[in-house]
């Protein structure tokens, strides 16, 4: 999905991501922030949901003593 962000953003090498004040507006001139924004967000809430199921998983296996997810010990 990231990629896919990318691509449809027209990422653009040796151009300002922020046009300066004055300047005539073409969006040849200048890169899009936007893909760039998206996509570290992305990674920053994929991070952090990752780290929060690995802490439920931690605090479940210390209440219950086991990692199997019915909460059986197998025969």
């Amino acid at each position: 999905v990231n990629l896919f962000i990318f691509s449809m953003g027209r990422l653009r090498v040796n151009t300002p991501p922020v046009l300066q004040s004055g300047a005539v507006v073409n969006p040849a001139d200048y890169a899009d922030p936007i893909p760039q924004a998206l996509v570290l967000t992305a990674i920053v809430i994929g991070f952090a949901t990752t780290a929060l199921f690995l802490v439920v998983l931690l605090v479940s296996r210390g209440l219950t003593g086991s990692d199997h997810v019915d909460g059986r010990e197998p025969n």
